[in-house]
C-alpha cells in the first residue's frame, strides 16, 4: 500500500467512525482539538496527521489508534451507516419543512 492509499484509507475510516458515532465534522474536530479544515483534509486523504493528532482522533472516536488503519472497517457496516444517514437526513428535512410552514403559515 502506497502513501496515498494509506491516507485515503485512514480518511475513509475516520469518516465512517465519525458517522457511526453520529458526529459532525465540527463535533469531532472539537473533541479532538483540531480545526474542521484539517479534519476535512484528513478525511479526504489530502493530509496525514502527526501521531499526537492520531491519538486525539482515536480517543474522540473511542477506538484504539491501530483501528484507524483497519481498511476493512467501513465496508462491513456500510449498509447500516447508509440506513442511519438516510434516517437522519429524512428527519432533518422533515423538521426543516415543518419549521418553514410554521414560520410562514403561523
Amino acid at each position: 500500500m502506497d502513501g496515498q492509499a494509506i491516507k485515503d484509507s485512514l480518511g475513509k475510516t475516520i469518516k465512517f467512525l465519525r458517522f457511526r458515532m453520529g458526529l459532525s465534522q465540527a463535533d469531532l474536530a472539537e473533541k479532538a482539538d483540531i480545526s474542521i479544515t484539517f479534519l476535512s483534509a484528513i478525511e479526504r486523504g489530502i493530509k496525514f496527521p502527526q501521531p499526537d493528532i492520531l491519538s486525539k482522533l482515536a480517543k474522540a472516536l473511542e477506538v484504539e489508534v491501530f483501528e484507524l488503519f483497519k481498511d476493512d472497517m467501513a465496508p462491513e457496516d456500510s449498509q447500516e451507516m447508509m440506513s442511519k444517514l438516510s434516517e437522519d437526513i429524512t428527519k432533518h428535512v422533515s423538521l426543516t419543512i415543518a419549521n418553514v410552514f410554521k414560520q410562514y403559515l403561523g
